[in-house]
């Protein structure tokens, strides 16, 4: 049975949220999204991009984050480190997949760092919970980096190390070896830029926009 707050955010994404005040908007770019993730191996990209994989809670607060981050090209929400082949919204939220939600950020490198990509993802969610950001509960909400390679496990370890002493608790984020990926559904994308008057949207996810902001001013776009 769904727990509580993912039947709301499944009936939210459905149907729509109530016509609170928006705390904070984003513009996002128009462009649409062509590039897939191959489900076994790392994509092919050109010589002047690359990909991380990042959980951090829902997806719709890191998503909406890094759609903001100068050098960034491509973010896309989807399921990644489960069992089950094509999970669903309904059935991740049910904690029988194994999956923790997750975006795929495309970058470019020269434009951004991934050391820096890494340290803003710690700065916008609570890297020290265990399957918990907030009052969103369970594993698929757990703090993950699904790396490609040595150097993306490498920089994880070495940024985790880092952060730790600027936190009181340990971090407990995992840092795996990529297996899978999965588009989420198409409702679930650009969630923050098309709803962002939601009572979700205004009370969780403006809040970490503007804590990016107030860190992270000189790689907005």
């Amino acid at each position: 049975m769904l727990n509580t707050t993912c039947a709301l955010l499944f009936f939210m994404a459905l149907f729509g949220g109530c016509n609170a005040q928006t705390v904070l908007s984003v513009s996002k770019p128009s462009t649409s999204k062509t590039m897939t993730l191959p489900q076994t191996a790392r994509p092919v990209l050109t010589d002047s991009s690359d990909v991380l994989i990042l959980g951090g809670g829902c997806f719709w607060c890191v998503e909406a984050v890094f759609d903001a981050v100068r050098g960034v090209t491509d973010v896309e929400s989807g399921y990644a480190g489960g069992h089950v082949e094509k999970p669903t919204y309904r059935a991740v939220c049910e904690k029988t997949t194994g999956h923790a939600e997750v975006i795929k950020v495309v970058y470019n490198p020269q434009v951004v760092s991934l050391d820096n990509l890494l340290r803003i993802f710690f700065t916008v969610h609570d890297p020290t919970t265990l399957n918990r950001q907030g009052n969103d509960v369970g594993p698929q909400y757990r703090s993950a980096i699904y790396y490609f390679d040595d150097r993306q496990r490498e920089a994880s370890q070495r940024i985790i190390a880092e952060l730790q002493p600027q936190f009181l608790s340990p971090i407990v984020t995992e840092v795996t070896a990529f297996s899978n990926y999965y588009s989420a559904e198409g409702y679930h994308q650009e969630y923050f830029a098309l709803h962002g008057s939601e009572p979700y949207c205004s009370f969780v996810i403006a809040p970490k926009m503007k804590k990016f902001y107030s860190q992270w001013a000189d790689f907005l776009k």
